[in-house]
């Protein structure tokens, strides 16, 4: 039996305790953030088009169950067979350029997990908010869709940016200024609110379009405890991916884990891009 002494002190421990333990069972989990270039619904080869390999990237979305997710070359189609399969899920998006058959660059989020406060979009050109506007010589609109959203949990708040920059190797200029109007955005934004940039960007680290970006923001990947998966995203519906060109890029957040999904649900490559996911973690708060 424990002696009138010790019982009291025992429970002053207990007590002290249950806050701890009960915030800890509390913290919101990590942002499960996700950057996904779907592919087009184009290719007519069989295990490459879009109806042979939907259910295989819906099968990958539920697998990791992103809170969030920036997709490039988006068609409408595609975006409603996905939420269809995905329940709880939403998206938002503008066509890139007239006709609502046009690329969109979509952003999903799960909506018992997030709010969408705000959002929008602008083109990567002389006349950024002009729907469609193609300038510095690109062959199509060129375009981001943002949001800044509120996390259920805790009221905690981000943006994300997301886009797709233009492909071909003579379009390195092009894509330096597209980073760098993104870049002059961002910049503007509150910095007391961490925010992220998914894309394709069609540019490798170490480009100039990757020094123009990483003057104000992170590589994920290279802020991660740990990093899993193959470095490299694109592989054209094959298994030897041979450029690094899909990146989430951050401010004011950490990165616990950065993740390459190069997994083939039921035998299927669900795009010819390996998408990638960062656990990312806002910044604890300050103490007066």
């Amino acid at each position: 039996m424990l002696s009138a002494f010790r019982r009291p002190a025992l429970l002053a421990l207990i007590a002290l305790a249950l806050p701890l333990g009960s915030a800890l069972a509390k913290a919101p989990e990590p942002l499960r953030v996700m950057s996904f270039n779907v592919r087009t619904p184009v290719d007519t080869e069989p295990n490459k088009r879009w109806e042979d390999r939907r259910d295989a990237m819906v099968a990958l979305l539920r697998e990791q169950h992103p809170v969030v997710f920036g997709t490039q070359e988006l068609k409408t189609n595609q975006a409603d067979y996905l939420v269809q399969h995905l329940p709880g899920y939403r998206w938002f998006g503008e066509p890139r350029g007239p006709g609502d058959n046009e690329e969109h660059m979509g952003v999903f989020y799960d909506s018992a997990a997030l709010k969408v406060v705000e959002s929008g979009n602008f083109w990567l050109s002389d006349t950024p908010e002009v729907a469609g506007s193609i300038t510095w010589g690109n062959l199509m609109p060129r375009m981001v869709t943002w949001a800044l959203f509120e996390r259920a949990a805790d009221g905690k708040r981000f943006y994300l940016y997301n886009t797709h920059l233009p492909y071909r190797d003579e379009d390195e200029p092009r894509r330096v200024l597209g980073a760098k109007l993104i870049t002059q955005r961002l910049a503007a934004l509150p910095k007391d609110i961490p925010l992220m940039v998914t894309g394709d960007f069609n540019s490798e680290p170490g480009s100039t379009t990757y020094a123009a970006f990483t003057t104000g923001l992170a590589d994920a990947r290279k802020l991660a405890r740990k990093v899993e998966g193959p470095r490299l995203t694109f592989q054209n519906f094959s298994d030897t991916p041979t450029a690094e060109i899909d990146w989430i890029l951050v401010r004011g957040f950490g990165v616990n884990r950065f993740v390459t999904l190069d997994q083939k649900p039921g035998g299927v490559v669900p795009s010819d891009h390996y998408p990638v996911l960062a656990e990312l973690v806002f910044p604890a708060a300050s103490t007066p």
